[in-house]
């Protein structure tokens, strides 16, 4: 069993929160030159940049995970993770179709552009990507779930945008794979906060909007290679495959 570092929530240039610095060439290089085998760029309420970052991490030998950091109708962040191409724009689709008719205001919020392998402007998102979708967290992930992907509700410690700070709890009912703590809260911590989730995993990312901020918090896997399945029963802990935070 191979151990690998995955930093699960990276947003790009495409972000209007993201540094302008975060291109996909940028963020895979920066990815292997501090050692990290798994990325997965989760922008908001977006998965354009997850085929070229792809494209680009295959020469360097690291996996990347199609995402988005969606925003929910509760105004709750959660990372959406898939494994193919065909997944990922089934749910792209979804995210267009319920996407709320507000503008991006560049000079406030920032620029969302799309970029390709030259870092080259190829398209620019007119809907303000941090928005609340029209779909509720339970939707969102049943959607999620359909697709067969990953759903893991975002840095749950945190006083804005976590379904704790949103909801007020953990609802019994939310089907998610794991949980995402920040680099503010403890393991320990979290498990004794979160003590009323039964068998909840954690994970640990770093949420980077910026290069020198990749892999400054990351998850270590159990697997036995860089695949897809291998991945997905590590988050599960299926098989003897598992996640590890400090």
């Amino acid at each position: 069993m191979n151990t690998y570092r995955a930093d699960l929530h990276i947003h790009s240039v495409l972000s209007p929160c993201g540094d302008l610095s975060m291109s996909p060439v940028n963020i895979v290089d920066r990815a292997s030159a501090i050692g990290l085998s798994i990325i997965a760029i989760t922008d908001h309420n977006s998965t354009l940049h997850g085929r070229v970052t792809r494209k680009l991490a295959e020469t360097k030998g690291i996996m990347v995970v199609f995402g988005a950091e969606v925003t929910t109708k509760e105004e709750v962040h959660c990372l959406c993770l898939f494994e193919a191409d065909e997944q990922r724009i089934l749910f792209q689709e979804f995210i267009e179709q319920n996407m709320p008719d507000i503008k991006n205001n560049p000079a406030f919020f920032g620029h969302q552009v799309v970029v390709n392998e030259k870092e080259e402007i190829i398209k620019e998102i007119k809907p303000l990507l941090i928005s609340g979708l029209k779909v509720g967290i339970n939707e969102i992930e049943q959607k999620v779930h359909s697709l067969g992907g990953l759903f893991i509700p975002a840095h749950i410690d945190r006083q804005k945008y976590s379904v704790v700070s949103q909801l007020g709890f953990i609802p019994k009912d939310l089907k998610f794979d794991a949980l995402e703590i920040s680099k503010n809260i403890s393991l320990e911590k979290a498990l004794n906060d979160f003590s009323y989730v039964k068998n909840a995993r954690f994970i640990r990312t770093s949420d980077s909007h910026s290069l020198n901020h990749i892999g400054s918090s990351f998850t270590s896997m159990k697997m036995e290679e860089l695949s897809w399945i291998e991945f997905k029963n590590a988050i599960l802990g299926i098989d003897g495959r598992d996640i590890m935070i400090s």
